[in-house]
């Protein structure tokens, strides 16, 4: 039973609490995280290390002034629990509830939505610069950044610059030796040569006032422990390591800290999973547990088993191309968990490559091996592949090179929201040259995609979701470059499904057949090169086409489909695109937000009929009023807009 936190409105509670009823409080929180996981799957490990760290921070800051960024974010939990929303804290990633990132649509204790590695230090950086630009009230930014976050790029261009401009700031990181698998690198080399130390205790009664000798301040840690000379070359005044669950000290050492000026990087050793032994003993797999009860002895499992999900068809395709070939390697970026690739590396670490949380670097790499005869394979999740697009125009596209990208998490990825959802890669990748683009419409196709994109002389992608891997039932045909697979044609209308939907097509099209309209179901299977031939057959035959995608429907394979029907003078003012609209998508499992989306079967069914009807073909009062060869003229552009509100349907020509 909790009796501090359900009383805390406010973080700057946190300051007439004595340090016995901080440690209570740390307690009630890691005992609230584990209630959290007992409901639903969530980010836990990662939430039971920052506990002291984040009750430290809020004790001796007020951040409703001060600002502070949590990188990557999925460490939110307790600053969440704190900051008002204990109360809501049990919706935490469903639907309608507390987002399981910083949001600050819920708080304004959160700045920035964060979900991406990386981002904190640029962004408090920017926050300070303009406070000093437009002479505000003087007030601390703080970034906190994880050991795994610290060697992406962006990072040491913000430590770059942050160590030039002399700004006052603080940087806190957050070192717990893991990333969601244990890190890698040489930075990671580095710092494991930091052994905790304990902060000088009289610092700050020796120096009430850093600001009046900030260079006597900065070298005294410096001369009681070599370490962070990393840092102090880039023109930051290091601090520690210190014992990251040490409130005393953590409390003592930010109060020292917050007078002085400057950049600041005050290093903090965590242990992922603190507090909860099995989580320490293996912080992988608690990183993002499955549903689980803890009776205090053993971990009771309350999820259901599930049947294979498309990563594991996909790594299971991985490894038996790596056994036939030995040219293929597989790269990832410090996801080798999350693409169930442990399997490769164990039995080949000498062809397994982790570039941690670097995806720039990650593809820059693989071009390089391509180039010199390697055969590339980069596991990397969808929204992930966004941070770097650059190499992926530059390095695989202009240079044509034979590397082939498994985009993982492709569509909606659930409850992790919208930093998560992988719905751009279409629509990115399609407008460089030289890219082959496949999307499979179920877990037959993907395997014999990936055989396929090894042959190719350059650059491929795999988009896949987080979704069990169905099986459409079927004479899968082969699987070609630039050619579909026609499941069935319809005499009135077709549906063409880009990817995983395609089971929620054929399904749709068996309901509306049976209703009386006769619906056939194309599978696209290729984005780029298009299979010209077999849609817009589709397109001068059928009464009123639906292309249906798991991306967004700007730059998607929907309009493909139109670019395509417009180069040949086909016209397709019949033509509706389902897919995801011009908007970020909320957090949410899977199947409510393709609901919500009108891409579930039902949701199908309902849009077909309604385009069936204002195509001309069909009323809901009676029956189809039109057939494949007593087809109405093509309807003018304006009776196409005009689409019922009750059904939802937003014309997109």
């Amino acid at each position: 039973m909790h009796t501090l936190l359900p009383n805390i409105r406010s973080p700057l509670q946190l300051r007439d609490f004595d340090f016995d009823e901080l440690e209570r409080l740390a307690e009630e929180i890691r005992v609230e995280l584990r209630s959290i996981c007992k409901l639903r799957s969530a980010h836990f490990g990662s939430n039971l290390g920052v506990v002291e760290l984040c009750l430290a921070l809020h004790r001796v800051y007020d951040f409703s002034q001060d600002r502070i960024i949590w990188d990557t974010g999925h460490q939110i939990y307790p600053h969440k629990l704190i900051t008002g929303r204990y109360p809501q804290i049990q919706t935490i990633r469903t639907k309608g509830g507390l987002m399981g990132f910083p949001n600050p649509q819920e708080s304004p204790y959160d700045l920035f939505v964060t979900g991406h590695a990386g981002c904190s230090v640029s962004c408090a950086m920017g926050l300070k610069a303009a406070d000093d630009l437009l002479d505000q009230e003087e007030r601390r930014s703080v970034a906190v950044i994880g050991d795994g976050a610290l060697p992406s790029g962006i990072v040491f261009e913000a430590l770059n610059n942050a160590g030039a401009m002399r700004k006052n700031l603080l940087v806190v990181l957050n070192d717990n030796r893991m990333s969601i698998c244990p890190r890698v690198g040489s930075v990671a080399r580095y710092l494991d040569k930091t052994p905790q130390v304990d902060y000088p205790i009289g610092l700050r009664r020796r120096k009430r006032d850093p600001r009046a000798n900030p260079a006597e301040f900065a070298e005294k840690p410096r001369a009681a422990k070599p370490y962070g000379g990393l840092f102090e070359d880039l023109g930051f005044r290091y601090i520690g390591p210190i014992d990251g669950h040490d409130l005393k000290m953590l409390v003592q050492c930010l109060e020292d800290l917050k007078p002085a000026g400057g950049p600041i990087l005050l290093h903090v050793q965590t242990e992922k999973g603190h507090g909860f032994e099995p989580a320490v003993k293996d912080p992988v797999k608690f990183h993002a547990p499955a549903r689980f009860d803890w009776d205090g002895e053993e971990i009771v499992p309350l999820a259901s088993s599930s049947p294979p999900a498309y990563t594991n068809v996909a790594s299971e395709a991985i490894h038996a191309a790596m056994r036939r070939n030995s040219n293929v390697v597989a790269v990832v970026a410090a996801m080798c968990e999350g693409n169930k690739l442990q399997k490769v590396r164990a039995q080949m670490p000498g062809r397994f490559f982790d570039c941690g949380i670097c995806e720039s670097h990650a593809v820059a790499f693989s071009s390089g091996m391509a180039k010199s005869g390697a055969r590339p394979v980069v596991a990397i999740y969808s929204t992930f592949m966004q941070r770097a697009y650059d190499q992926l125009y530059q390095e695989l596209s202009l240079q044509n090179l034979p590397v082939t990208l498994c985009l993982d998490r492709a569509g909606l990825a659930g409850p992790d929201g919208p930093t998560h959802h992988g719905v751009f890669d279409l629509a990115y990748l399609r407008s460089l040259p030289n890219f082959t683009i496949m999307a499979p419409g179920d877990a037959a196709d993907l395997p014999l995609m990936f055989d396929l994109a090894l042959t190719l002389p350059g650059p491929a992608s795999i988009r896949y979701p987080k979704a069990d891997a169905e099986r459409v039932a079927r004479s899968v045909a082969p699987v070609e470059v630039g050619r579909a697979e026609v499941i069935r044609w319809g005499d009135d209308g077709m549906l063409i499904a880009c990817g995983a939907l395609l089971g929620s097509c054929v399904t749709a099209a068996e309901r509306l057949r049976a209703d009386g309209l006769d619906v056939g179901v194309i599978n696209a299977r290729f984005v780029k090169p298009l299979d010209r031939d077999t849609i817009l057959t589709a397109l001068r035959r059928a009464s009123f086409v639906l292309t249906v995608e798991e991306g967004t429907l700007e730059g998607g394979f929907g309009s493909a489909v139109l670019e395509a029907a417009n180069a040949a003078g086909v016209d397709a003012r019949h033509v509706m695109r389902l897919g995801i609209p011009d908007r970020y998508i909320e957090h949410g499992e899977r199947e409510e937000l393709l609901s919500d989306l009108g891409l579930t079967v039902d949701g199908i069914c309902q849009r077909t009929l309604s385009w069936a009807e204002h195509c001309g073909i069909w009323h809901r009062d009676t029956v189809r009023i039109g057939t494949a060869h007593e087809r109405r003229p093509a309807l003018p552009l304006a009776a196409l807009e005009m689409a019922p509100a009750a059904a939802g349907l937003v014309m997109q020509p």
